[in-house]
């Protein structure tokens, strides 16, 4: 487990990587966000992007998946507290997704000496290191009990 008192900038980790299939990518667009491009990949060419293509909140769930069986593991939990998100490029069927990322910066709180933050830069790639989804998170980081 990973304490704030652990954790320095320019940390870096690497998940596994796994392979979205359009299976996936179809059942999680018909619960979530059943928009033709996500749902159907005949319907699909005729839209901006060309062919089947998976919702950014799709990749959005399969990184934080990756994050927490990958990534580091904080004391406490994965806790985030706001960041911003964004899908240069979409994620596609057979695509084989991994999450790297790099401590950008680390602060203690000054009103809660339990805890602090920490802004994470989380990339999802494709295995051709294609950049699926950029994520700058403030991650909450607990201290070493005393």
């Amino acid at each position: 487990m990973l304490y704030l008192e652990d954790i320095e900038v320019g940390m870096t980790f690497t998940s596994q990587e796994i392979t979205i299939t359009e299976e996936e990518i179809v059942a999680f667009g018909l619960q979530f966000d059943p928009q033709p491009f996500h749902t159907d990949p005949d319907a699909a060419r005729s839209t901006f992007f060309g062919g089947l293509a998976a919702s950014g909140w799709h990749t959005a769930a399969i990184t934080m998946r990756l994050l927490v069986t990958g990534g580091p593991a904080f004391a406490g939990g994965t806790i985030g507290a706001g960041g911003q998100l964004s899908w240069p490029t979409a994620t596609r069927p057979g695509d084989r997704l991994h999450v790297t990322g790099i401590v950008e910066s680390v602060k203690p709180s000054k009103s809660k000496p339990d805890r602090g933050m920490a802004v994470l830069r989380i990339e999802t790639l494709t295995s051709d290191s294609e950049l699926r989804q950029l994520f700058i998170v403030n991650t909450l980081v607990f201290r070493r009990p005393e």
